[in-house]
């Protein structure tokens, strides 16, 4: 089949494929250079990292790659402290750190780094491509990234989402079907109105929006790049099949998950970190279910229950991890970024 060119000519890339970019540790250096080497565009998930780390991994990429990469960063909105909430909580919590034979934390310094030491540093690294979800930047942001030469991506879950994005200046925006993994980029809607599938989503934003659009969700393989592309979709964006490459820093307890029958039992969760995000259902969501409508704001419950979860994945314990993943997660294998990338291209030169 034809392969859209309009998101390869402005990215400078070779074939329409990007790495989501996972927070957390998933997508390594190793990785972003990778995808970046095999002609996709790598994306490190620098959302929790602090100004000084971002810059060292930023250099880290480049010592790997000459070609283009991008840093995503997440557009924070104000959260609503409640101690009440907190304390709610880390009752709950409180059971599962008996089990992982931790204590309760002190109470974090701040929740979450700065946003704005993070934008500066971005800005100053001038990076190829920087792409955010979460939020909208505003017309002055958006100007600052392209004056230092950036191409800048937002992401949206909805039409009106999507619509809003445009009038900021972007140049291309992700359309994240409710299928995808990891937080949903919701930012107008609570996110209850904006589980708008993959197939749904796409072709109604291609048709609402002049500039390029990424579809991302459910998509795992070149029959689903295929599909996106049908749909008026430039270019895909996929995370759960590069969880499963030899370079990802997944953990590797996360990695047999994605591999296992109960990879297709997912769900929507705000018990990991505050935000709605897609992951496989384990004992961790189940026991927090009743707490949801009343759990603290993003970034506070993430900043609490980070113990919790480094203890779990260095203990190995999925019941207890965050397990993001897809609803196609199952379709993954277990390769190398560069071969996941030119089996895909060759799938669609073939069709």
């Amino acid at each position: 089949m034809k392969i859209p060119s309009r998101c390869t000519k402005s990215l400078g890339i070779e074939t329409p494929i990007i790495q989501a970019p996972m927070a957390g540790g998933t997508t390594t250096p190793e990785l972003v250079a990778e995808v970046s080497n095999a002609g996709g565009l790598g994306s490190l998930g620098a959302g929790y990292m602090a100004p000084a780390a971002l810059d060292d991994a930023i250099d880290d990429i480049r010592s790997l790659t000459e070609r283009p990469f991008a840093v995503n960063l997440f557009v924070p909105r104000p959260p609503t402290e409640d101690a009440e909430r907190v304390e709610r909580s880390n009752t709950r919590l409180d059971i599962f750190r008996g089990e992982l034979g931790i204590e309760r934390p002190v109470p974090p310094e701040r929740y979450a780094p700065s946003f704005e030491a993070q934008f500066e540093a971005v800005v100053m690294a001038r990076v190829p491509v920087f792409s955010f979800t979460f939020g909208a930047l505003d017309v002055t942001q958006v100007e600052r990234l392209k004056d230092a030469g950036s191409g800048v991506i937002g992401t949206a879950t909805t039409v009106a989402e999507a619509v809003a994005l445009e009038k900021t200046g972007v140049d291309m925006i992700v359309a994240q079907g409710s299928d995808a993994g990891g937080h949903r980029g919701t930012f107008l809607h609570p996110f209850e109105q904006a589980l708008i599938g993959t197939m749904s989503l796409v072709p109604q934003v291609a048709d609402a929006v002049t500039v390029p659009v990424i579809a991302s969700g459910g998509i795992m393989d070149g029959r689903g790049v295929a599909a996106a592309f049908m749909l008026g979709a430039s270019a895909v964006q996929m995370g759960s099949a590069f969880l499963l490459c030899q370079e990802s820093g997944a953990n590797p307890a996360h990695q047999r998950a994605l591999l296992d029958e109960g990879a297709v039992d997912t769900t929507v969760t705000r018990a990991f970190s505050g935000k709605p995000a897609r992951g496989i259902r384990n004992r961790f969501i189940t026991d927090m279910a009743d707490l949801e409508s009343t759990l603290p704001d993003y970034p506070i419950q993430n900043a609490w229950t980070k113990d919790v979860r480094a203890a779990a994945s260095k203990q190995r314990q999925p019941e207890f991890m965050s397990l993001w993943a897809g609803q196609a997660a199952r379709l993954g294998r277990q390769t190398t970024a560069r071969q996941l990338v030119a089996d895909i291209r060759d799938y669609l030169r073939s069709v």
